[in-house]
């Protein structure tokens, strides 16, 4: 199992009475304990959309009580977002997704640092978007996007957390820099982008495991998707895994 190494020694954010009272009940899981809840308080994760996968994510992170969740999207709300998009409500058409995300998380948790920022996530935009971030969650629709976050986890040795659905079909896995195939390793090529089809309960399902793993990654309890990729098939209602491996010829953290 491998546990993630934050620097908390530079943050040290103890438990308040509130804290224990609120968390009690996953600080009864075996191995958790107050101090699993106390690394879910110190730590910073990176939220990259605010879409179908990350307003799920961001929600049960936040009820986790992850101490600073940042969540970056450049978009506004549309009508059509509404079908799995659930930190976003009729009432924010045409809003920006980060301030309809920041309100209804604040609102879900005012007891944890939200930080929601309107960037478009580029090479040149993401150094700043996750210099000091514990881990990196993938909340993305496109696989370039993918590709930079991914990239940007491999140089700062930090989790990459990745989850991608189409209709009722996902996968997921978690990247853990110089011990796990990279993304790139798992697909070499981006697909070209598309208004795929979707249906809300696909995303959640993929979110969910997303969000379990970041914070089986926090707190260093259970077996992390290292070195295998998860597969979710909604019509059958199959879960099946396959296992997967570093690419000695992979751009991004095989050539130097």
């Amino acid at each position: 199992m491998t546990q993630l190494v934050l620097e908390q020694a530079q943050r040290p954010i103890e438990l308040t009475n509130r804290d224990k009272i609120r968390y009690d009940r996953q600080m009864r899981i075996t191995g958790f304990g107050i101090e699993g809840q106390r690394k879910l308080k110190n730590a910073r994760v990176l939220v990259a959309g605010a879409g179908g996968l990350g307003c799920p994510i961001a929600i049960y992170l936040a009820v986790a009580g992850i101490g600073h969740i940042r969540i970056v999207d450049k978009e506004t709300i549309e009508l059509s977002n509404l079908n799995r998009q659930i930190l976003h409500w009729d009432k924010d058409v045409n809003r920006l997704k980060t301030e309809s995300a920041e309100e209804k998380l604040r609102a879900i948790n005012p007891d944890i640092n939200v930080e929601a920022l309107k960037t478009e996530i580029t090479e040149s935009t993401v150094p700043s978007l996750a210099k000091d971030a514990d881990i990196i969650v993938d909340g993305m629709d496109n696989f370039l996007t993918r590709f930079i976050l991914n990239k940007a986890a491999v140089e700062l040795g930090v989790p990459f957390i990745h989850g991608s659905i189409y209709g009722l079909e996902g996968r997921a896995t978690t990247v853990i820099p110089r011990k796990t195939p990279c993304l790139q390793c798992i697909f070499p090529e981006a697909p070209p982008r598309e208004v795929f089809p979707v249906i809300g309960v696909t995303p959640a399902l993929i979110a969910v495991v997303e969000a379990t793993e970041v914070i089986k990654c926090i707190t260093g309890i259970g077996r992390l998707l290292e070195n295998r990729l998860l597969l979710y098939d909604g019509e059958s209602l199959t879960f099946r895994e396959i296992p997967v491996f570093k690419d000695p010829r992979c751009p991004t953290c095989c050539i130097s």
